[in-house]
Formats: C-alpha cells, structure tokens, sequence
C-alpha cells in the first residue's frame, strides 16, 4: 500500500512528542488521520487484586525489575465514571509467543488501580481461538499480574455463540487443542472431529503413506450425516483437513459414498480467524488460520468451479465480533456500577488487516447507524444487540507485532511505492482508507498514556 502524507497531529501526539515518548526514547509520535470511506460493509455475519509474586513473575519474565506491586500504580483520586474502553489484541500487542512485552506491563500499571481493579472497561480481543476462554483468561493473569475474568476474553470463534439455528446439528469441527470443549461451550451439541471422521473412514487420508491403511476396511452405512462444518482455528495436519472438508462439502455429508454431482449451495461452513499471518518469537510473521481458509477456498473452487460460501466469518476485522465485544464492555461497566455510557471505544492492535482494518469498518458502521438511523443487525440478522451508546472506535497501530515502520512500505518514496498485497479475506472489499490507523504508536504503554491524555484522565 502507497505511504500516505501524515496528516496534522492530534494536540494529544503533540503532547507524547514533548515528553520524548513514554519511554523517554525522545521520538516523536507517528500519528494518522483514519481516511476513505467504505465501499461494501460486509464485516457483518457477527477484579481482585493479584497476589504480589504474581506480578512480580511477571515482570521477570519480561525482564524487567521486581518492584512492589502497588508502588507507581495509578492512584484512586476523585475521577469521574469512564465514558469510553479499550479493545485490546493479545499476540503482538501484550505478548509474542510466551513472553510478556515489557511495555504491557507498563501499561496496566497506568489501567489497574491501587485495589487491583481496572480503572476503565477492557477486553481482550484476540483471533486466537485454539484455547478455552476461561484457559487464555489465566495465561493473561499471570502474565500481566491482575486477575483477568473469563468474560474479558473474545476469542476468534466466542461469537458462534450466536448462531444457535445451528447448535443442535452434527457439525465437523476443525482446529486444534481443545476444539470439542471449545464447540460445546459455544453451543454445539453434536460435533464430529476430523480425526474421528478419519477412523470412521481411513482410506480417505492417503497423503501420509504411514497413516494409509494396509487393507481396504468394509464401506460403512451406519456413520450419520454431517450437517455443517465448524472452522475454528489452524489445524495440525492441513493435507488431512483439506481432503475430508472437501469431501464433506462434495457429498452432502456423507463422505463414505460418491455423488456424481456436488451439491450447492453446500452445507452450512462456519469459520472464525481469518488473519493470513500473525507474530509469534519469530522474526518473520507465520501463517495464520486464513492462509488454510485460503487453502480450502482455493482447492473448492479449482475442484468445483464455484465459490466457497460462508454463513458466518468471525473474529477480526468481522463487525459481528467488534459488536460482540461492545456488548462485553457495556456489561463490564455496569458491573461496575458506571452509569455513564460508554460513548467511546480505542482498539489497539499490530495487524493493520485485522485490527486497523476492522476497528475502522466498526467506526464506518457506527457512523452509518448514526446517521442513517439505520436499525441495528448482528449475526447475518439472527441476532439484534441492544441499542448501542457507542459513537467512535479509534484504531490505534503499535510497532510490537506484524506491523514494523521499518517495513519497505513505510520506507519507500510515494511516488516509486507499488501497491501491497492485500492479506485481507476473499469477503472483505479492499478500502486502503480502512488500513490506515487514526494513531500509530511504539507499543500499548504509549497508547494508553495517548488515550489518557486525549480523555483528560491522570496518568
């Protein structure tokens, strides 16, 4: 994508540039202006305090110092209800790989009070999907050294919980970890896993010659038929759950006989996670669920000649997950007995497909509501959120993960730049004005301190 011209600062990047950065690096800011309009919304398918080891682990591990855990954290002081929250990434922003990024740590020491309590509503919004929820609300709590609840945690696929025309349906279900455990809290009754449909059927895996059975077994009429197809995250063994979703979706379910033509419109598909790569300890980005999503749409068209459909697309930059993680902080406030509405939401992210792109299509749609007076819709229509108080989502970019301002698109002249590829999904049209974040920071400590001076709040 072609380096746009920075815009004006923002009075509050002027303020971070004068304090030399909150890391007293001396570096000034790069901020954005968010830009473009939308051309297709499509994105819509769908405390107590830590113990003191707890947080000085985790500033071990970050290699940092072990300070007492309540000296230089914010201070309770007369402050007003919150009137806005944060969407935060996980992979990229808080962590790489196993290891907290220092300036995590920095950050929640500015979000979590004296008492150990979040000053402002926060959830974690994350594409990882391969883990339960109440497992990565653990990982986070020992990590950042506050106790995170399960119901701060959005995982890729948490939004499946909607689509309950499809929870008692026998679905085959994709992924790693625990994908069956995953599938039943979100709802679904019946699930098949790929390798339970391997067992039923082994001369269909024939890629591995180790796996390939020694004799041919007797067909099999007693299997039931698969009714849908659930995609929650990267699999092990791509060859093996390329070939049997293909001929799940080429045989109605019933991948024991052979249809002379496939079926289609096909079975129900539902997907979650559709970022290409995503940053881990590596210096280079890694295939993300969406590069198998790529995999499978491809080989689906090559075999068929048609599309691959999708009756849900979940996770980030989908506005189905962005309006699900608003409801999440909705609740969080008033759990908290915050009456004011929670008029503003910043989404902080690395990925500028997934969490640039997305926290400005839910700021497109928000303005669109607004202005149209257009009834909210959620879940392809199956499901209607409550009235929203909601009227912005910033996205703020920081240097920490996939995204790098060393990286040849920030480095080339304007004029000489080619355009970049775009890593978005088939799904979502290609608007270079919902790439571009409304603040591009070093990493979350500096966007918290933008945010909290851009709202008037206490450091």
């Amino acid at each position: 994508m072609p380096r746009r011209r920075p815009a004006a600062r923002s009075p509050a990047a002027d303020w971070l540039c004068a304090r030399g950065g909150a890391a007293g690096r001396g570096r000034c800011l790069h901020v954005r202006a968010a830009g473009g309009w939308m051309a297709v919304l499509r994105g819509l398918g769908a405390a107590r305090a830590a113990p003191g080891l707890w947080w000085r682990a985790a500033r071990a591990s970050a290699g940092l110092g072990g300070r007492c855990p309540g000296r230089g954290r914010a201070v309770d002081a007369a402050q007003s209800p919150p009137t806005f929250g944060f969407l935060l990434d996980i992979d990229g922003v808080l962590v790489r790989g196993h290891r907290v990024i220092p300036a995590a740590l920095e950050a929640f020491r500015r979000l979590v009070n004296s008492r150990g309590q979040l000053r402002v509503p926060v959830v974690f919004v994350t594409n990882a999907g391969n883990i339960l929820q109440h497992s990565k609300a653990q990982e986070l709590s020992a990590l950042l050294g506050f106790e995170v609840e399960p119901d701060q945690v959005i995982l890729s696929h948490s939004p499946m919980k909607l689509f309950s025309q499809y929870h008692s349906k026998r679905m085959l279900v994709s992924g790693q970890g625990p994908v069956v455990e995953n599938a039943r809290v979100l709802g679904f009754e019946n699930v098949v896993t790929v390798d339970e449909l391997r067992m039923a059927f082994p001369v269909l895996d024939m890629v591995d010659l180790q796996r390939r059975p020694k004799s041919t077994p007797l067909p099999r009429n007693d299997f039931p038929a698969i009714e849908g197809v659930l995609l929650l995250g990267e699999p092990v063994r791509w060859e093996t759950s390329l070939q049997l979703i293909i001929d799940v979706l080429l045989s109605n379910g019933n991948p024991g006989t052979g249809l002379a033509t496939a079926p289609y419109p096909h079975l129900p598909v539902l997907a979650s996670n559709m970022d290409l790569l995503w940053m881990a300890e590596a210096k280079m980005p890694r295939f993300g669920h969406g590069t198998f999503l790529l995999c499978l749409e491809t080989i689906y068209r090559k075999v068929t000649g048609k599309e691959l459909r999708y009756e849900g697309l979940m996770g980030k930059p989908s506005v189905l997950t962005y309006q699900y993680a608003e409801d999440l902080i909705r609740q969080q406030a008033e759990r908290r007995g915050w009456v004011a509405p929670i008029q503003k939401l910043y989404a902080i992210g690395d990925n500028p497909m997934s969490d640039v792109y997305g926290a400005n299509l839910f700021h497109k749609y928000l303005q669109m509501v607004k202005r149209d007076g257009a009834e909210e819709r959620g879940a392809g229509g199956l499901w209607k959120p409550r009235p929203s108080a909601t009227q912005s989502c910033a996205s703020i970019l920081v240097c920490t993960g996939v995204y790098s301002p060393k990286g040849p698109e920030a480095t080339r002249p304007a004029q000489d730049a080619e355009e970049a590829p775009f890593h978005g999904h088939r799904d979502f049209s290609f608007s270079p004005g919902l790439m571009e974040a409304s603040h591009i920071v070093n990493d979350v400590n500096e966007a918290i301190q933008l945010v909290f001076h851009k709202e008037g709040w206490a450091l």
